[in-house]
């Protein structure tokens, strides 16, 4: 439920500015959590009691008070209250949110614009699971394939090989100590999370999923053919595959790691979001444990066996992750959520980038004229007070 719900309120409450790197935090939280429970799972494993999984728990269960109580001082999303029809709550919110008055010019501006937007959507949209597979000028359908399918391709990637079972297939692959060869690992997807937080809004969505998976392919596929070349024994090979696992660990934590859930988390319709979002994230944990219950089966010695060769399914899946992204992924970077609606109706996902900018201008020049008329009866209300 989590999974689904923070990308859903970061997206809604956030600028739409620094949209991608809030929503890029989620995700650098969770490789954080991923580092730590590696280092306590390692210091607790010798323990002959139960205080080996009770000391893991135990701190799991520290954070999640907090979190439980930290969530009673958050504002609602405000346009969850446009939706439920709730707009004086929906402007406090807002305000709130951005720490000014209720009555600023900005926000008006801003709560009228959800508002439009809801009233249009409503008319093709009811709420329901049905909607999400409607056809239609909003592209219901479309976009609940494309988070479904995004987070599908991010699991396939390969990184929960990695992350679940890094450990005995580096042991596999006779590496020294390969406990402290992930526990690097880790530290490298939590420290590269930090780039794809920095350039989200800068690069773009597009730039990064794509750039992301052509990196990530061709790591695969050199660490692949590697091992067919050489011994997979030998010093090169295992060299080899610590070098350029962990670029591309790099390359999976600053942008395909964070992205996905920036993507699912903006582009759907407000009357069917949560709905689209608990779609994806299905996908997700569906994916995830499909790989993590199939991947054993495929490298164990006295199963599969693949060995290296498991990096060319990896990177074939990679080579699928780069086309989706260059023929699904719409760019979504410094627009409002009510804006990315009309990215998607008047765009496909290559041509958006030039849709995206259009937008954008076309908001400057609003928010120019919302000014000078702001400041005109300002000035004629202070005349008429003299």
């Amino acid at each position: 439920m989590i999974s689904c719900l923070v990308p859903i309120y970061q997206s809604e409450c956030a600028p739409k500015w620094i949209r991608g790197t809030l929503v890029s935090a989620y995700n650098w939280f969770i490789t954080i959590g991923f580092l730590v429970a590696a280092i306590v799972n390692n210091e607790t494993k010798d323990i002959d009691s139960h205080a080996c999984y009770r000391i893991p728990i135990g701190i799991q269960l520290i954070l999640a008070v907090i979190l439980a109580f930290g969530m009673f001082f958050l504002p609602e999303s405000p346009r969850y209250l446009v939706m439920k029809g709730d707009f004086g709550r929906a402007q406090q919110a807002q305000a709130k949110l951005n720490w000014s008055a209720v009555n600023n010019e900005n926000l008006d501006t801003d709560i009228e614009e959800i508002i439009a937007k809801a009233e249009l959507t409503s008319k093709y949209s009811s709420g329901t699971y049905a909607d999400c597979f409607k056809m239609g000028p909003q592209k219901n359908l479309f976009r609940t394939l494309v988070g479904i399918f995004l987070q599908a391709w991010q699991q396939l990637t390969g990184i929960n090989f990695i992350m679940y079972y890094g450990t005995s297939f580096l042991h596999s692959s006779g590496i020294q100590q390969p406990f402290l060869i992930t526990i690097v690992i880790f530290l490298i997807n939590v420290c590269m999370t930090i780039p794809g937080m920095l350039f989200m809004d800068k690069l773009g969505r597009r730039k990064i999923l794509i750039t992301g998976a052509a990196g990530m392919l061709a790591c695969q596929y050199i660490i692949a053919i590697i091992g067919t070349i050489v011994d997979q024994s030998s010093e090169v090979f295992q060299k080899t595959l610590i070098a350029f696992v962990c670029i591309y660990i790099a390359f999976f934590a600053s942008t395909w790691g964070p992205a996905a859930w920036v993507v699912t988390g903006e582009l759907y319709p407000l009357a069917i979001r949560a709905k689209c979002v608990s779609l994806s994230t299905a996908s997700n944990w569906l994916w995830n444990f499909a790989l993590g219950y199939a991947t054993p089966y495929m490298v164990d010695p006295d199963k599969g066996n693949m060995g290296s060769n498991v990096f060319f399914l990896w990177g074939s899946m990679c080579i699928g992750c780069l086309l989706f992204a260059i023929f699904c992924i719409w760019e979504t970077k410094g627009l409002s959520l009510e804006q990315i609606d009309d990215l998607v109706s008047n765009s496909s996902p290559m041509s958006s980038a030039k849709v995206n900018d259009a937008l954008k201008a076309s908001q400057i020049n609003h928010d120019r004229s919302h000014t000078v008329k702001y400041q005109s009866i300002t000035t004629e209300n202070d005349k008429s007070l003299q």
